[in-house]
């Protein structure tokens, strides 16, 4: 809990706001107990008139008044310290998953993510809005009134002092067990969630191959956990109210047994005072109280912070940025010694040597896992190279500034996503285009014609992941993002993969037109992309085997022979 305690003492003006408002309240409590003593003494032992306590009973009002003023402003200021730590770490996750590499971003499941993102930062909120003010209030507020009883009796004051520690020790005890079941909890949410999106996601598979049956009694099974563990937290939570019920009504019946055989059988006490003090003792006991209920959401809280941290510290290789800027305009790339390992004893790209020209078509060319899709990743930048350098006009990339660079790269993968919105939305991605922009790219991707035959045009609503569309209308909305973005390098992963003849000729002729000018790096599979390239890399299990044009490569290279022939 250290770790939030600091984020709490980090939000100064809110967290004096705090203290200043929980010594407000101790006096507001301690004069409230004083005029309810006052206007009962004055009306029922002093047999005064009611007009005499009607001042007392106006400033009992506001003084009342008062308080629920401050417990309002108490809790609007925890509240707004939850959202500002929820709202912090909300963004380091969408930072740190963002900032990813491929190989990282890889691991998991998707759900699991957005879960920690959206329930874990949730689960956060108990322990700024309830255990953080509540904890000021406690501290403050009881040392107050414990100044208040010691002044008027010592001896109900030490029975406060020796019954008060038996609920902060029990706190300890439940907290322990609850932050505990806390990360069960979530641990069962986390699984639930990546589960059940993973099941969706692959639906039309798990009905062809009648898996249905099998993945919908796994999610009725994580399900099931998930509320255990739920039903495992409030029973925790339940139990630990009625200890703490019983803990206070103990301490108070004590003070008050003491208070009765010293105010009737002893005669040592006054009224107005014992009736001061049983005032103050169920005040006290309902501040631990409360800190009790509130310390069950701060352990709760903490074992979600766990889980935060730990998603925050997971580690991820990037590609390291300098801050020198990148104009637009033709850039040569040379790999020289490139190295790229997913870890030991597995595969990895070897030494890469290679020169490619500043504009024209580069064909990367290999077996099934020779390491082609690795090789335009580490091109890419999404993937850091362990050995060797990626220069830019003979400059090391890694002084580029990161936005500059990504500013000059476009990537067409075999299956481009496309967002639920528009279709204009999907071909820009954000960039400022004018309208005769957009249609000039569409136009170059040879799909303005498609576009301009749907029902709104530019602004027909497409679904997530481009759900009626073809694979190649797909495509040529990913190529139309590329003429737009007018990159220096553009960089596609088997473009013309699954498709037929008439669209792959659409998309050959819009390769040719980008590689005009810019670099276009393909990753190739089709003897026509192969046959027109300027320049081929021939990989065979993550090393260069060969490369220059296709028909040097032919004569040059028996295994790049043998892979066309078969």
């Amino acid at each position: 809990m250290k770790r939030l305690q600091s984020l709490a003492r980090a939000q100064k003006g809110l967290y004096y706001g705090l203290f200043g408002l929980a010594v407000v309240l101790g006096i507001v409590i301690i004069t409230q107990s004083y005029f309810i003593v006052s206007i009962v003494d004055d009306l029922f032992l002093n047999k005064l008139s009611f007009q005499h306590v009607t001042p007392l009973l106006i400033a009992l009002l506001i003084v009342l008044l008062l308080r629920a003023v401050i417990s309002y402003f108490i809790g609007r200021i925890g509240n707004v310290m939850a959202a500002l730590v929820k709202a912090s770490y909300r963004k380091k996750l969408l930072e740190a998953y963002s900032n990813q590499t491929i190989l990282t971003s890889y691991k998991g499941q998707s759900g699991k993510k957005v879960s920690v993102m959206l329930d874990a930062v949730d689960e956060l909120d108990g322990f700024f809005s309830k255990y953080i003010p509540q904890q000021m209030i406690t501290t403050i507020v009881s040392v107050i009134i414990l100044v208040a009883v010691f002044s008027q009796h010592v001896y109900s004051g030490l029975i406060i002092l020796f019954t008060a520690p038996f609920i902060p020790l029990f706190m300890i005890i439940i907290g322990k067990a609850t932050q505990q079941k806390s990360e069960e909890k979530l641990d069962s949410l986390s699984s639930f969630s990546g589960r059940f999106l993973d099941t969706i996601q692959g639906l039309v598979s798990l009905k062809l191959y009648g898996r249905t049956k099998h993945y919908r009694d796994v999610i009725q099974s994580s399900s099931i956990h998930f509320r255990d563990s739920t039903m495992r937290i409030l029973k925790v939570a339940f139990t630990s109210s009625l200890m703490l019920e019983f803990i206070s009504m103990l301490s108070i019946g004590l003070v008050a047994l003491e208070l009765g055989l010293r105010l009737v059988v002893y005669n040592s006490i006054n009224f107005f005072t014992a009736f001061f003090i049983l005032q103050l003792v169920p005040e006290f006991f309902h501040l631990l109280k409360e800190l009790g209920s509130a310390f069950h959401a701060g352990r709760s809280s903490n074992g979600a912070a766990n889980k935060i941290e730990e998603a925050l510290a997971e580690e991820d290789t990037r590609v390291s940025w300098g801050e020198e800027k990148l104009e637009k305009g033709p850039m040569s790339i040379e790999l020289d010694n490139v190295s790229f390992s997913y870890g030991s004893e597995k595969f990895s790209l070897q030494h890469i040597q290679a020169t490619l020209p500043s504009n024209g078509l580069v064909a990367i060319v290999g077996k099934s896992g020779s390491g082609k899709t690795t090789l335009l990743h580490c091109l890419a930048g999404l993937l850091d190279c362990r050995e060797g350098r990626v220069l830019l006009n003979g400059v090391d990339r890694s002084l580029y500034n990161e936005k500059d660079w990504f500013a000059n790269v476009s990537y067409i993968t075999q299956s481009p996503f496309l967002f639920s919105g528009t279709v204009a939305e999907n071909i820009t991605l954000g960039l400022q285009a004018t309208g005769e922009e957009l249609e000039e790219a569409a136009r170059k991707a040879n799909i303005l014609n498609f576009i301009q035959s749907m029902p709104n045009g530019f602004e027909t609503y497409i679904g997530e992941g481009g759900r009626g569309l073809s694979g190649g209308e797909k495509q040529r909305i990913a190529l139309a993002r590329a003429f737009l973005k007018k990159p220096s390098i553009v960089l596609f992963d088997e473009p013309t993969s699954g498709l037929d003849l008439k669209t792959e000729k659409i998309l050959q002729k819009a390769i040719e037109e980008l590689a005009q000018k810019a670099i276009v790096i393909a990753v190739a599979h089709r003897l026509p992309t192969i046959v027109e390239a300027d320049h081929v890399l021939f990989l065979e299990k993550g090393v260069i085997q060969g490369q220059g044009k296709h028909e040097e490569l032919l004569h040059s290279s028996k295994p790049y022979q043998l892979l066309f022939r078969r």
